[in-house]
This record gives structure tokens, C-alpha cells and sequence, in this order.
């Protein structure tokens, strides 16, 4: 099997249906930056050999992370969509499950601690980001709501358990020097 096709020799790639579109096409944005993101999981899940259950959930979220790529590699829902809210519906239980663990925040805190921790808040980042451009896609184009939903639930998700880890790991948080009282 050639893994080269030299479609992109001319700046262009196929969508699922076969179409082709420009590379730097706004749909390509969005399942690259779910591409990206779930690279990078990769390897925040490199740096957690002490957690297999917490790995165990990540690797799953690059799985749906597929899904989600394959959905806004579609154009239309004729072929059917793959993500669904029952993914956000798990990563809500798993947020509540985390953030319980640490004490509350009163302030901002910034992205950092032990390595893996500051991984996955960069993971966060990223999500951040995708999320971003699916809802640029969504302005001229259809997209599976449910890609969105997840994308915005997964940010949170990530910054949970990056705070889990720093406290299972005794790693104090840096509060935001001139940050004021949150969540009141």
C-alpha cells in the first residue's frame, strides 16, 4: 500500500465523499487541530505510566477523537455521524469524578506542575483551539453538534485531571498573582 497519493503535491486533499478541497479549507483546519490534539494526547499518555486507569480513559478519547475527526472530514450527515452526546454525557461523570479530588479553587491558577500535568493543560490548549475552529466551520458550513459539545466538555475534562495529577503527585498549584475570587 503507498501511503502517498500525490493529491497534496497541488495543495489539495479529499474530504470523505471523495470531494477534493484546498488543503488550508476550513473543514481541514478543524479535523487537523482534532488531528493535532490527538497526537499530543499521545503523548501526555506517554508521561502517565503510573495511572493506568487515568491512560486507560485517554487512550478512549483518542479513540472518539477519531470519530470526531471522521465526522468534520464529512461534509453532510448522508453517511451517518459517529460522535454522539453519550461521549460527553461519560466525560461529564469523569469531570465530576476529578474534580472533586483537589481542594476547590477561590482563583486562577496557572497551566504547569509536574510534567504530565503541564502536558495535558496543553492538551487543554489545544482543544481550546479545535474547539475554536469547528465553530468557525459551524458559521459556513453543517457540522455534528455533538463534535462541538464534546471538543468543549473535553477542555474541561483535561484541565480536571491535570489538576488530579498535580495533587496525586503533591505538586502545589501556582495561583495567578493578581487574580481575584472565582467561582462565587
Amino acid at each position: 500500500m503507498k501511503l502517498y497519493t500525490k493529491t497534496g503535491d497541488k495543495g489539495l486533499t479529499r474530504i470523505i465523499g471523495g470531494q477534493k478541497v484546498r488543503k488550508n479549507a476550513i473543514r481541514v483546519e478543524a479535523y487537523g487541530g482534532v488531528d493535532e490534539l490527538n497526537s499530543y494526547l499521545g503523548v501526555a499518555i506517554s508521561d502517565l505510566p503510573d495511572y493506568p486507569a487515568l491512560r486507560m480513559e485517554l487512550v478512549e478519547i483518542q479513540q472518539i477523537l477519531f470519530d470526531c475527526g471522521t465526522d468534520l472530514a464529512t461534509p453532510d450527515d448522508s453517511r451517518g455521524y459517529r460522535t454522539d452526546n453519550a461521549y460527553t454525557k461519560w466525560l461529564e461523570a469523569k469531570i465530576d469524578q476529578y474534580a472533586d479530588v483537589p481542594p476547590a479553587l477561590k482563583e486562577f491558577i496557572l497551566p504547569g506542575g509536574v510534567p504530565s500535568a503541564a502536558k495535558l493543560q496543553y492538551c487543554r490548549t489545544i482543544a481550546r483551539r479545535v474547539e475554536r475552529q469547528v465553530v468557525a466551520l459551524q458559521e459556513v458550513e453543517p457540522i455534528n453538534e455533538a463534535v462541538l459539545t464534546f471538543l468543549n466538555r473535553l477542555s474541561d475534562y483535561l484541565y480536571a485531571i491535570a489538576r488530579y495529577v498535580n495533587h496525586e503527585e503533591g505538586e502545589p498549584e501556582t495561583v495567578y498573582r493578581r487574580s481575584k475570587t472565582i467561582f462565587h
